[in-house]
Protein backbone atom coordinates (compact mmCIF):
# COMPACT_ATOMS: atom_id res chain seq x y z
CA UNK A 1 0.00 0.00 0.00
CA UNK A 2 1.60 3.10 -1.11
CA UNK A 3 2.20 6.05 1.68
CA UNK A 4 2.11 9.61 0.96
CA UNK A 5 4.60 11.57 2.49
CA UNK A 6 3.38 14.63 4.21
CA UNK A 7 5.70 15.98 6.69
CA UNK A 8 8.96 14.89 8.97
CA UNK A 9 8.06 12.99 12.38
CA UNK A 10 10.85 14.28 14.51
CA UNK A 11 8.98 17.82 15.23
CA UNK A 12 8.53 19.17 18.75
CA UNK A 13 5.03 20.41 20.26
CA UNK A 14 4.34 23.29 18.68
CA UNK A 15 5.48 21.61 15.32
CA UNK A 16 3.35 19.32 15.42
CA UNK A 17 0.27 21.23 16.39
CA UNK A 18 0.65 23.27 13.69
CA UNK A 19 0.79 19.97 11.31
CA UNK A 20 -2.32 19.07 12.22
CA UNK A 21 -3.81 23.00 11.67
CA UNK A 22 -2.34 23.02 8.25
CA UNK A 23 -3.37 19.35 7.28
CA UNK A 24 -7.01 19.71 8.48
CA UNK A 25 -8.17 21.80 5.96
CA UNK A 26 -7.40 18.92 3.67
CA UNK A 27 -9.65 16.79 5.32
CA UNK A 28 -12.94 15.97 3.21
CA UNK A 29 -16.37 14.31 4.40
CA UNK A 30 -17.60 12.61 1.64
CA UNK A 31 -19.57 10.25 0.35
CA UNK A 32 -18.40 6.58 0.12
CA UNK A 33 -17.97 6.71 -3.73
CA UNK A 34 -19.05 2.85 -4.22
CA UNK A 35 -20.07 -0.19 -2.23
CA UNK A 36 -16.64 -1.41 0.10
CA UNK A 37 -15.88 -5.52 -0.76
CA UNK A 38 -13.00 -4.80 2.19
CA UNK A 39 -12.31 -2.78 5.47
CA UNK A 40 -9.28 -3.25 7.98
CA UNK A 41 -8.75 -2.59 11.80
CA UNK A 42 -5.18 -0.73 12.92
CA UNK A 43 -4.04 -0.84 16.41
CA UNK A 44 -0.47 -0.17 18.05
CA UNK A 45 1.22 -1.70 21.29
CA UNK A 46 3.70 -0.50 23.46
CA UNK A 47 6.58 -1.96 25.65
CA UNK A 48 5.58 -0.72 29.34
CA UNK A 49 9.14 0.12 29.72
CA UNK A 50 11.04 1.40 26.74
CA UNK A 51 10.31 3.74 23.34
CA UNK A 52 9.52 0.49 21.30
CA UNK A 53 5.52 0.78 19.61
CA UNK A 54 4.30 -2.05 17.35
CA UNK A 55 1.64 -1.39 14.50
CA UNK A 56 -1.13 -4.23 13.09
CA UNK A 57 -3.03 -3.94 10.45
CA UNK A 58 -5.77 -6.69 9.28
CA UNK A 59 -8.07 -6.32 6.41
CA UNK A 60 -10.82 -8.91 5.80
CA UNK A 61 -13.87 -9.14 3.33
CA UNK A 62 -16.89 -7.25 3.88
CA UNK A 63 -19.62 -7.97 5.36
CA UNK A 64 -18.30 -11.16 6.17
CA UNK A 65 -15.39 -10.14 7.65
CA UNK A 66 -13.16 -12.59 6.29
CA UNK A 67 -9.17 -11.87 6.98
CA UNK A 68 -7.60 -11.40 4.20
CA UNK A 69 -4.24 -10.12 4.77
CA UNK A 70 -2.15 -8.98 7.54
CA UNK A 71 1.11 -6.77 8.48
CA UNK A 72 2.87 -5.93 10.90
CA UNK A 73 5.75 -3.72 12.42
CA UNK A 74 8.12 -2.51 15.04
CA UNK A 75 9.62 1.16 15.44
CA UNK A 76 10.94 3.26 18.40
CA UNK A 77 9.33 6.40 19.38
CA UNK A 78 10.55 9.75 20.88
CA UNK A 79 7.48 11.74 21.18
CA UNK A 80 5.88 12.15 24.55
CA UNK A 81 2.55 10.83 25.07
CA UNK A 82 0.36 14.32 25.08
CA UNK A 83 -3.33 14.34 24.51
CA UNK A 84 -4.29 15.66 21.18
CA UNK A 85 -0.92 14.41 19.54
CA UNK A 86 -1.78 10.28 19.64
CA UNK A 87 -0.57 10.24 15.76
CA UNK A 88 2.82 11.68 16.16
CA UNK A 89 3.47 8.46 18.56
CA UNK A 90 1.42 5.99 16.42
CA UNK A 91 1.51 6.89 12.94
CA UNK A 92 5.14 5.90 12.35
CA UNK A 93 4.74 2.54 13.48
CA UNK A 94 1.16 2.17 11.40
CA UNK A 95 2.85 3.57 8.72
CA UNK A 96 5.40 0.69 8.25
CA UNK A 97 2.57 -1.73 8.83
CA UNK A 98 0.42 -0.60 6.09
CA UNK A 99 3.17 -0.46 3.21
CA UNK A 100 3.95 -4.57 3.63
CA UNK A 101 0.53 -4.90 2.97
CA UNK A 102 -0.91 -6.47 -0.30
CA UNK A 103 -4.18 -5.28 -0.38
CA UNK A 104 -5.55 -1.95 -0.13
CA UNK A 105 -8.16 -1.80 1.62
CA UNK A 106 -11.92 0.56 0.71
CA UNK A 107 -12.16 1.30 4.39
CA UNK A 108 -9.88 1.27 7.56
CA UNK A 109 -10.88 1.57 11.42
CA UNK A 110 -8.81 3.22 13.67
CA UNK A 111 -8.50 2.72 17.65
CA UNK A 112 -8.50 6.60 17.60
CA UNK A 113 -10.49 9.61 16.83
CA UNK A 114 -11.42 10.98 13.42
CA UNK A 115 -12.59 14.77 13.24
CA UNK A 116 -13.59 14.12 17.10
CA UNK A 117 -10.41 16.32 17.78
CA UNK A 118 -9.35 19.40 19.13
CA UNK A 119 -8.01 20.53 15.30
CA UNK A 120 -10.12 18.01 13.88
CA UNK A 121 -7.45 15.93 13.24
CA UNK A 122 -7.12 12.83 15.30
CA UNK A 123 -5.24 9.37 14.24
CA UNK A 124 -7.95 8.16 12.18
CA UNK A 125 -7.60 11.41 9.77
CA UNK A 126 -4.18 11.94 10.45
CA UNK A 127 -3.88 8.34 8.31
CA UNK A 128 -6.70 8.73 5.65
CA UNK A 129 -4.50 11.71 4.76
CA UNK A 130 -1.01 9.66 4.75
CA UNK A 131 -2.94 6.51 3.37
CA UNK A 132 -5.53 8.33 0.70
CA UNK A 133 -8.41 6.44 2.59
CA UNK A 134 -11.01 6.21 3.57
CA UNK A 135 -11.56 6.38 7.59
CA UNK A 136 -13.16 5.93 10.54
CA UNK A 137 -12.28 6.81 14.11
CA UNK A 138 -13.45 4.81 16.72
CA UNK A 139 -12.62 5.69 20.05
CA UNK A 140 -13.11 4.33 23.41
CA UNK A 141 -13.12 7.28 25.11
CA UNK A 142 -14.46 10.84 24.40
CA UNK A 143 -11.46 14.12 23.65
CA UNK A 144 -13.68 16.65 22.66
CA UNK A 145 -17.59 17.61 23.12
CA UNK A 146 -20.43 16.81 24.77
CA UNK A 147 -23.29 14.56 24.01
CA UNK A 148 -26.69 13.19 25.78
CA UNK A 149 -26.95 9.72 26.80
CA UNK A 150 -27.95 7.19 24.27
CA UNK A 151 -30.00 4.68 24.58
CA UNK A 152 -29.25 1.46 26.20
CA UNK A 153 -30.18 -0.74 23.23
CA UNK A 154 -27.78 -1.83 20.09
CA UNK A 155 -27.61 0.62 17.64
CA UNK A 156 -28.70 3.61 19.68
CA UNK A 157 -26.66 6.45 18.72
CA UNK A 158 -26.50 10.29 19.84
CA UNK A 159 -24.26 12.84 18.17
CA UNK A 160 -20.88 14.56 19.72
CA UNK A 161 -21.16 18.33 19.58
CA UNK A 162 -17.83 20.57 19.68
CA UNK A 163 -17.70 24.14 18.86
CA UNK A 164 -21.12 24.28 17.56
CA UNK A 165 -20.85 21.39 15.13
CA UNK A 166 -21.45 17.62 15.28
CA UNK A 167 -18.43 16.16 14.45
CA UNK A 168 -19.37 12.38 15.42
CA UNK A 169 -21.55 10.18 17.45
CA UNK A 170 -21.64 8.03 20.50
CA UNK A 171 -22.70 4.43 19.51
CA UNK A 172 -24.15 1.54 21.66
CA UNK A 173 -22.33 -1.74 19.56
CA UNK A 174 -23.54 -4.07 22.05
CA UNK A 175 -26.71 -3.66 24.70
CA UNK A 176 -26.50 -2.44 28.00
CA UNK A 177 -22.33 -1.65 27.61
CA UNK A 178 -19.96 0.96 27.01
CA UNK A 179 -20.69 3.06 23.81
CA UNK A 180 -17.54 3.89 21.27
CA UNK A 181 -16.93 7.13 20.07
CA UNK A 182 -17.55 7.28 16.22
CA UNK A 183 -16.30 9.86 14.05
CA UNK A 184 -15.31 10.54 10.09
CA UNK A 185 -11.45 10.37 9.56
CA UNK A 186 -11.04 11.14 6.06
CA UNK A 187 -13.74 10.66 2.74
CA UNK A 188 -16.39 9.26 4.54
CA UNK A 189 -19.45 10.96 6.01
CA UNK A 190 -20.39 10.16 9.67
CA UNK A 191 -23.48 8.14 8.73
CA UNK A 192 -21.23 6.02 6.71
CA UNK A 193 -18.89 5.72 9.56
CA UNK A 194 -21.57 4.75 11.94
CA UNK A 195 -23.08 2.35 9.77
CA UNK A 196 -19.93 0.49 9.03
CA UNK A 197 -19.03 0.19 12.68
CA UNK A 198 -22.34 -1.09 13.33
CA UNK A 199 -22.46 -3.85 10.58
CA UNK A 200 -18.43 -4.73 11.84
CA UNK A 201 -20.15 -5.01 15.51
CA UNK A 202 -20.24 -8.81 16.06
CA UNK A 203 -21.43 -8.78 20.08
CA UNK A 204 -18.30 -6.92 21.42
CA UNK A 205 -17.92 -3.44 22.04
CA UNK A 206 -15.07 -3.12 19.95
CA UNK A 207 -16.09 -3.58 16.08
CA UNK A 208 -14.57 -6.43 14.81
CA UNK A 209 -11.25 -5.41 12.37
CA UNK A 210 -10.41 -3.21 15.33
CA UNK A 211 -11.19 -5.79 18.35
CA UNK A 212 -8.89 -8.79 15.79
CA UNK A 213 -6.48 -6.11 14.66
CA UNK A 214 -5.75 -5.04 19.10
CA UNK A 215 -5.83 -8.95 19.88
CA UNK A 216 -3.22 -9.20 17.49
CA UNK A 217 -0.13 -6.54 17.94
CA UNK A 218 -0.31 -7.64 21.55
CA UNK A 219 0.40 -11.21 20.13
CA UNK A 220 3.04 -9.67 18.28
CA UNK A 221 4.37 -7.49 20.66
CA UNK A 222 4.53 -10.09 23.05
CA UNK A 223 6.58 -12.23 20.32
CA UNK A 224 8.57 -9.51 19.82
CA UNK A 225 9.65 -8.01 22.86
CA UNK A 226 8.29 -10.87 25.87
CA UNK A 227 6.62 -7.72 27.50
CA UNK A 228 3.86 -9.15 29.49
CA UNK A 229 1.57 -5.79 29.77
CA UNK A 230 0.64 -2.41 27.24
CA UNK A 231 0.95 0.90 28.43
CA UNK A 232 -2.40 2.31 28.74
CA UNK A 233 -3.00 5.30 26.76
Amino acid sequence: MKIRRLHPWNLDYKEAVAVQEHLSRQIREKALPRSIDTIAGADASYHPRGRKVHGTVLVFTFPDLVLTDRASASDSTSFPYVTGLLSFREAPVLEKAFSKLRTRPDVIIFDGQGIAHPRGMGLASHMGLILDCPTIGCAKTRLVGAHPPPGQAKGSTAPLNYQGRIVGAVVRTRAGVKPVFVSPGHAITLTEAIGLVLECSRGYRLPEPVRQAHLAVNRYRLEADGSPDQVNR
